[in-house]
């Protein structure tokens, strides 16, 4: 409701209140003591506010308290010892604040406990031992001994230390796990395997994981978000993977995985983001690509993909964003690219080496391109001035081609329809002639023209 200013001390005289929301305001300031009165609480949102100072501590002392949502404010300071009293709490949401130190270990007593956020703070150390057992910096054991009936766990965005659990069966009903993040390392434990049937959400990105990814994942049959990216992951993707036809999300860039892409891949048919750039892969990219009919973004980038590019690839209609850059591809665009990805926002392929041939004029009727670039490829022939249709172009990178200069001046002053082009390169191009006044005054969104190593007179 917009509402703003502090929480009034008489607040405390409301002793019956059994729900306080609040969230989603701008109110500031600290919560008063007063508030300690409400012995009767159950629920509390607060978030989505300005509240700063400590966590109070009087919140463990709500004997009723089943949930406690601080999530999104400013609080500082440590979290409170005292909210292991809380022996009714279920959710305990603190994330995105400014909370500092270690987890206290009585949030291990809390039994009653479906969902722990604690994630965006800036909290260190290793899980406490009542969590995850902790011993020289490992952790040996964990929550689900004590917390069996857990939800949701998210650690996320920390500085949170020490190796992955390596007990994890007994996490009943646990449906999303997130490390993301943090400062883990060691393997990925094949004890993963004995998580929950219910796990949807495996979010182990931006850590220091190490070894491989262990073919026993394959037990986590109902997964919908595999995040394993920004880690030091080794090995192939285990073709168990294949098997969880859940998945909507697989996320492993950054790592250090290598091999083909297995053609198994082709089997998950409700995948939706498929992220692997950066790694090592190598050989042909599967034309059983061609499956993934409800594919949006495809990055394969930074990679050392070889062979022909599958044209396969091009008819998934769903795709918005396609990522094929810096690879040993041989390949020309289709010529029906306007009709076969009629919702593509982003496409990347530049660096393919091997990419010759025309742009097509096709490519016009991609109308909702924001981003184009076919950079560093061995592209020939005249740039097409259909690219003047795309009106939502933010980016076009034609850089480092054979493109000629026949129609040079014609295709800038047609971009000139092109009024949020921010971004434009037509350096390393055989091309030459005047810049032409209606380009000059081109649009006040184009912030960067490159025509390095071209003839172009810009004067």
């Amino acid at each position: 409701m917009a509402l703003t200013g502090r929480i009034p001390c008489d607040f405390g005289n409301l002793t019956f209140l059994v729900s306080l929301d609040l969230g989603s305001n701008s109110f500031h300031g600290n919560l008063p003591q007063e508030m300690a009165h409400l012995h009767r609480l159950k629920f509390v949102n607060l978030s989505l506010n300005n509240f700063r100072g400590e966590v109070p501590s009087w919140f463990g002392f709500l004997e009723q308290l089943e949930v406690l949502n601080l999530g999104n404010n400013s609080f500082t300071g440590s979290i409170p010892l005292s909210l292991s009293n809380a022996s009714r709490l279920e959710v305990l949401d603190i994330s995105l604040n400014s909370l500092q130190g270690n987890i206290p270990e009585g949030i291990g007593n809390l039994h009653k406990m479906k969902l722990l956020s604690i994630k965006h703070n800036q909290l260190t150390g290793s899980i406490p031992f009542t969590i995850f057992i902790a011993f020289t910096g490992n952790l040996l054991n964990d929550l689900c001994n004590d917390l069996p009936i857990l939800k949701g766990l998210y650690l996320s965005d920390n500085k949170l230390g020490g190796h992955m659990p390596t007990s994890l069966s007994n996490c009943s009903e646990i449906q999303i796990l997130s490390l993301s993040l943090n400062e883990f390392d060691g393997p990925i434990h094949n004890e993963i395997g004995r998580l929950s049937n219910n796990l949807r959400i495996l979010a182990l990105g931006s850590n220091y994981f190490t070894e491989i990814i262990p073919q026993e994942i394959r037990n986590l049959v109902n997964l919908v978000d595999l995040s394993v990216e920004n880690n030091q992951i080794t090995g192939s993707i285990p073709i168990s993977i294949s098997n969880i036809s859940s998945l909507q999300l697989v996320s492993l860039w950054g790592n250090n995985l290598k091999g083909s892409l297995l053609r198994e891949i082709g089997n998950v048919t409700k995948m939706q983001f498929l992220f692997l750039r950066e790694n090592r892969f190598t050989g042909e990219i599967p034309k059983e690509i061609r499956n993934l009919v409800e594919l949006e973004e495809l990055s394969l980038g930074f990679n050392s993909f070889s062979g022909s590019l599958p044209t396969e690839m091009f008819n998934i209609s769903a795709l918005r964003i396609m990522s094929l850059s810096f690879n040993n591809i041989s390949a020309t665009l289709p010529p029906n690219i306007g009709s076969t990805l009629p919702n593509i926002e982003n496409l990347y392929i530049g660096g393919l080496t091997n990419l010759v041939g025309t742009i097509p004029h096709s490519i016009s009727n991609c109308s909702k391109l924001t981003i184009l670039d076919l950079s560093g490829n061995k592209l020939s022939g005249l740039i097409p001035n259909s690219l003047g249709y795309l009106t939502h172009l933010h980016i076009l990178n034609l850089a480092k081609n054979n493109l000629t200069s026949d129609s040079y001046l014609s295709f800038l002053t047609s971009l000139t329809n092109c009024r949020r082009l921010t971004v434009l390169s037509l350096s390393l191009n055989p091309l030459y002639g005047m810049l032409p006044v209606s380009v000059r005054n081109f649009s006040k969104s184009l912030v960067k023209f490159y025509a390095a190593a071209c003839n172009i007179n810009e004067d």
